[in-house]
């Protein structure tokens, strides 16, 4: 029903909003044209339409009436596809006659409307599939019967299918139920075995696929349209029987259910896992030496190497530097750009799921399998409808509340170095920072300095510049010739060194994001505006929670207790968001990128011939070998920067677990405890890694025990001068 709008005057355009169903359900990424209606003749009076793809069909389709002249045009307008609720909207159309035609499985009955002035008429498409589901039990003791008397039991065989009436549909793709097998005779057949008595959900998903219109002329955007299900399954128990003999008798860990933040934190794992310098390393291989054997990595990141390379191209001509002789140094920074971009992002495509791997992690952390793909859940159950934006946009639960204390701020949609003519708006919030953040931590910038990496490629440049350090230069002997190609890499890097982050700038955001800081003589006397003064000691206080709770967790006489471990996330997580401001979404992928060019160049084989590394120690990363080396010739402190890489790795993937997890508003334990389950190797870890550094140990058992808040680099300036001391 049209609804009028309360203003008045002259002719305003108007909004057509569709739905797509199939018996009632939503159907969701259908494709919806849109076409006005021109008489061949113009009317008197009648308003011309605007310009577009005109096609003349003098026809009717799928019996529906047709307007009211005898012969008429079809003016193409534009083509939409529905959100998971089934709905769509063409805004800002002017007064007229339109007709919408669904392409997904044709022929669909178009629907003929009239578009009022100011005025929002709603149209329902129904796809006309018809599909329904049956379920049958196969049972050796009694014949194939229907589940609706409530006959099936735990271990019985079900027999899934899918069904529909529309004799001209293209064979449907069906997506059964999880851990079902399907018919190799019949794709619209499968078979499923009941787990455990109880109520049990059968989840489906039928795909009707797209079909070009020839009256469109030209492809149709979109894909399949999607329309989901679930069947519900009774089961009851299988009936005892008396055992007799010798039994055992065993105790289980306490259980838990699956929760959809479990997809969130698994897509953070595998994208920080391929943000790894080894795949930075495959990726600049295969940019610069033809290594393009990409076989052993997950789908997704093959996929990604594509987009990678393809962004790599459009950052070389834009990534200028006013430097002679400094090509090399600009593509390898385009590409580490390129690196970074496309991989911090998680919920962008293609998405970081690997069905296979993602199972056997979640089964080895004893966490039950959701239903159906993680990325479906993801995408389904996690994600939620960004307000104000488009259809099907969508977004983190905890950047959905952020986007609602701002419902009078419109959505931007292009960023402001687009062409002018494009934008449309010059306010607004970043849709992309909505529907794609780049997750990184600082945290991880952090450990590689204190580790020394920064140190080293400083020490390294001031050589290659002739720039002795101390009397005596342990460096004496570092001459790279002009004859490798890092001889000129190191040109542009050195060059380039007022475009790059000051170590006080680095020391600032550590302290802004963390309250952490560097010392030494280049950050002495820093006047910080805002500190996060409280985030260590909420930090060690979250993982002394979780070394108790793994205790528990591991006694099988005992319900393992997640409410304290609940209680500290929520506490990180304000700390942390409370950082998230200003340079906070520019900063930590800078140094990011320019720390990967840093172990980049180190890992280069001309190292070998001017730092004394040692070959028989097995470093995970080409370039730390030559971290400690430096270390060992200038006396810096003794522990292996291995310790630090883990400190790097391991806290980034817990913290941004943490920052971007909707804590505020968990009241169930639940989450906390699969959370501490998931990252339970990342969290210990963290904790061993740290003991190594510092000396202090944060895999506190005593709950009353008090936590040690110091500063790392304050005890790690205590350990140097113990050790300086020593020596």
């Amino acid at each position: 029903m049209a609804t009028q709008s309360p203003a008045a005057g002259e002719l305003r355009p108007g909004s057509v909003r569709f739905h797509v169903q199939d018996e009632g359900r939503p159907v969701s990424g259908a494709s919806v044209s849109l076409y006005r209606l021109l008489p061949d003749e113009p009317e008197p009076g009648g308003t011309p339409g605007t310009p577009g793809t005109t096609t003349t069909t003098g026809r009717r389709r799928g019996g529906s009436p047709p307007p009211p002249s005898t012969s008429w045009s079809e003016q193409y307008i534009a083509t939409q596809t529905t959100g998971v609720d089934g709905r769509g909207a063409f805004h800002r159309q002017p007064p007229g006659r339109y007709v919408l035609r669904c392409h997904n499985q044709l022929p669909v009955e178009p629907v003929y409307l009239d578009v009022e002035p100011g005025c929002d008429q709603e149209a329902c498409i129904e796809l006309g599939l018809h599909i329904s589901a049956t379920t049958t039990l196969l049972r050796d003791d009694c014949p194939p019967n229907s589940l609706g008397m409530g006959l099936g039991r735990e271990g019985d065989v079900i027999e899934f299918r899918i069904d529909y009436t529309n004799s001209s549909t293209r064979l449907l793709q069906v997506q059964h139920p999880p851990r079902a097998r399907v018919d190799p005779g019949n794709p619209l057949v499968s078979h499923w075995t009941i787990p455990t008595a109880g109520l049990q959900e059968l989840r489906y998903a039928v795909y009707a696929p797209l079909i070009a219109d020839p009256d469109l002329g030209g492809p149709i955007p979109g894909g399949d349209a999607r329309i989901g299900g679930i069947s519900t399954i009774d089961a009851g128990e299988r009936p005892t029987q008396a055992v007799s003999g010798d039994l055992g008798v065993a105790l289980l860990r306490t259980g838990t259910a699956s929760t959809a933040d479990l997809s969130f934190w698994q897509g953070i794992l595998n994208s920080t896992e391929q943000m790894s310098f080894n795949s930075y390393l495959r990726f600049m291989n295969m940019l610069f030496c033809g290594d393009d054997d990409l076989t052993d990595l997950p789908d997704f990141e093959r996929e990604r190497f594509g987009q990678k390379r393809a962004l790599r191209e459009q950052l070389r001509f834009r990534r200028l530097l006013p430097f002679t002789d400094s090509d090399a140094y600009r593509a390898v920074k385009a590409a580490t750009e390129a690196f970074v971009m496309v991989n911090c992002g998680v919920l962008a495509p293609r998405r970081p799921f690997d069905e296979a791997r993602d199972q056997a992690y979640l089964k080895r952390r004893d966490l039950p399998l959701p239903i159906g793909p993680l990325e479906d859940v993801f995408t389904e159950d996690y994600l939620v409808q960004i307000l104000g934006g488009q259809p099907g946009d969508k977004t983190l639960p905890y950047l959905a509340v952020i986007r609602s204390k701002l419902p009078d701020i419109a959505i931007k949609l292009n960023p402001l170095d687009v062409d002018p003519e494009r934008l449309g708006q010059c306010t607004g919030i970043l849709q992309d920072k909505l529907a794609n953040p780049c997750m990184l931590e600082l945290i991880w910038s952090y450990w590689h300095e204190e580790g020394m990496l920064v140190q080293t490629m400083n020490s390294i440049a001031r050589r290659f510049q002739n720039v002795r350090s101390g009397e005596r230069d342990p460096l004496a002997n570092l001459e790279i010739d002009p004859l490798r190609p890092l001889n000129n890499v190191l040109w542009g890097y050195v060059q380039d060194e007022q475009h790059r982050l000051s170590i006080v700038r680095r020391n600032y955001e550590y302290d802004h994001h963390y309250g952490l800081r560097l010392e030494g003589k280049a950050v002495q006397r820093m006047q910080a505006a805002d500190s996060r003064s409280r985030f260590l000691e909420a930090f060690h206080n979250l993982l002394r929670y979780c070394t108790s709770f793994f205790k528990q967790d591991d006694d099988t006489t005992v319900k393992a207790d997640a409410f304290p471990v609940l209680n500290a996330l929520k506490e990180v997580h304000l700390i942390l968001s409370q950082g998230a401001h200003n340079q906070f979404g520019d900063l930590p992928s800078t140094a990011r990128i320019e720390m990967l060019m840093q172990q980049w160049m180190l890992a280069r084989p001309e190292f070998r011939e001017f730092l004394p590394t040692r070959i028989m120690t097995a470093y995970p990363e080409p370039w730390m070998d030559r971290v400690d080396a430096m270390k060992k010739v200038q006396g810096w402190t003794d522990t292996s920067v291995l310790h630090f890489r883990n400190l790097a790795i391991f806290g980034e993937q817990v913290l941004l677990s943490i920052r971007w997890g909707h804590w505020s508003d968990v009241q169930d334990p639940l989450q906390a405890f699969n959370w501490a389950r998931f990252f339970r190797p990342q969290i210990q870890g963290y904790s061993h890694a740290y003991r190594s550094v510092t000396g202090v140990e944060l895999a506190l058992e005593s709950p009353d025990a008090k936590v040690d808040a110091t500063l790392p680099s304050v005890l790690l300036q205590r350990r140097l001068a113990t050790q300086q001391r020593a020596a």
